[in-house]
């Protein structure tokens, strides 16, 4: 261990929507293949993580995360303790913006930045490709989210990753329904209308493509939201209400329940926001990131 590692690391733990995703095959395992675009947003959680002697303990402002035991974060220094020998322990304060089972990635996102922090009071022990691979057995938006990209094209079961430059930075308007969505459950009602996966077609993205909102809203939607929509009618209510505030680019976050739309400046989005209907969705302001993450 380096004699330069600090004692406390706070961090910032951003917030992603899928510019498009493709489910493209089921594997025999259950597992799923995927094609999509990340794209980090400035909404971010705020992690604090303090060396202490022994163990891993967490504390949360925010909603009710379920078992610690369960919690990504918490997985994630467990991880990069055992892989330094386990020669301190760590104390995670983890303060929640992040709406939970959004499709926003809150929980990878806190567990790449735990990642980071943790390897930091290590004195930076783990190189950077060996943390990519504990990200990965977290979860697979961990890769991304650990990348420090706030662009990338994934594929496999999205844990494979080309860094993109970052379209550029635009307002964006988040609805968060009341109801959440498990992302097993979206997988298997996807699975449920589709029993037998025909093959999907090839597509190329070109690089321009990602050079503007108005092609991105061109180059293909987000196979959860049928599946999504037909269990969660109310979810199709809220995009639609976005749809006709006139955004740039509109699509369901990931596997839900959010939904994000981007638009061409913040007097639009405002005004997207005022049109919600308060009783279906709350509206979260927020822009995407074109820096790289830290």
């Amino acid at each position: 261990m380096s004699g330069t590692a600090p004692d406390r690391v706070q961090a910032q733990a951003h917030a992603k929507v899928n510019l498009l995703l493709r489910i493209l095959a089921r594997e025999s395992n259950g597992y799923h293949q995927i094609e999509t675009v990340f794209q980090l947003l400035e909404l971010a959680d705020e992690i604090d993580v303090t060396r202490t002697t022994a163990g891993v303990t967490l504390g949360v402002h925010g909603p009710d995360l379920g078992p610690v035991a369960d919690n990504l974060a918490v997985r994630a220094a467990q991880l990069v303790l055992e892989t330094t020998g386990r020669k301190f322990g760590v104390a995670i304060a983890l303060t929640k913006h992040i709406p939970v089972r959004a499709g926003l990635g809150g929980g990878s996102s806190d567990a790449a930045a735990v990642l980071h922090a943790v390897n930091a009071l290590a004195g930076h022990a783990v190189p950077r490709h060996e943390l990519q691979h504990l990200g990965t057995r977290i979860g697979a938006d961990v890769a991304f989210f650990s990348s420090g990209a706030a662009t990338a094209l994934a594929w496999g079961r999205g844990e494979r990753l080309f860094r993109l430059t970052a379209p550029p930075e635009a307002p964006v308007l988040v609805a968060v329904p009341a109801v959440s969505v498990s992302t097993p459950d979206a997988y298997r009602w996807w699975d449920e209308m589709h029993p037998e996966p025909a093959s999907r077609g090839p597509v190329v993205l070109d690089a321009e493509a990602l050079g503007s909102w108005g092609s991105i809203g061109r180059l293909g939607g987000n196979d959860f939201e049928v599946p999504v929509f037909s269990r969660h009618p109310t979810l199709r209510e809220v995009f639609e209400q976005l749809a006709a505030t006139g955004p740039l680019w509109l699509r369901l976050c990931g596997s839900g329940a959010a939904v994000a739309a981007v638009y061409r400046n913040a007097r639009d989005r405002d005004d997207a926001a005022q049109s919600l209907n308060p009783k279906t969705a709350k509206p979260i302001s927020t822009g995407t990131r074109g820096a790289p993450s830290t």
